[in-house]
């Protein structure tokens, strides 16, 4: 089963997708979302489940560093009660602490890339990164 993994923040989605072995993730896209208008992007996400055949979900968890939930992590579990609303699809996460200054670690150091394109890429990486840590820890979804 294909697991899409998600990236959520205020503004934007970052989107990737697993192979159907669960092995790797692969970044997919990025989808602008507006919370304070609650324009999350559900639209566009059914259409990825769709056309990349996703079976369950696994979001990015911010947890703060000494282990409790902010807001940005209610917001994560928010996004997640709506994933399983409209699709009745599996929904896990995936503790998320330093994923963006990892992306935003490799774009720099390894990819030597500018600022104004590591913004365009960083959410899928994040997600990426996201997913392919929750890959290696479970091999599957453990929500089922």
């Amino acid at each position: 089963m294909k697991l899409m993994g998600l990236d959520v923040g205020s503004r934007t989605v970052g989107v990737a997708i697993s192979d159907a072995f669960g092995w790797t993730a692969q970044g997919v896209e990025i989808i602008r979302i507006n919370e304070d208008a609650e324009e999350f992007g559900i639209d566009r996400v059914a259409e990825l489940v769709e056309e990349l055949d996703a079976g369950g979900f696994v979001l990015g968890l911010p947890k703060n560093m000494n282990n409790t939930l902010g807001p940005r992590a209610e917001a994560a579990q928010h996004y997640g009660e709506l994933l399983t609303a409209r699709f009745h699809l599996p929904v896990d996460f995936e503790d998320e602490r330093l994923t963006t200054v990892e992306a935003e670690r490799m774009l720099v150091e390894e990819a030597n890339t500018s600022r104004k394109k590591r913004k365009k890429v960083i959410d899928k990486l994040a997600a990426s990164l996201i997913l392919q840590n929750y890959l290696d820890r479970h091999g599957k979804l453990t929500q089922e």
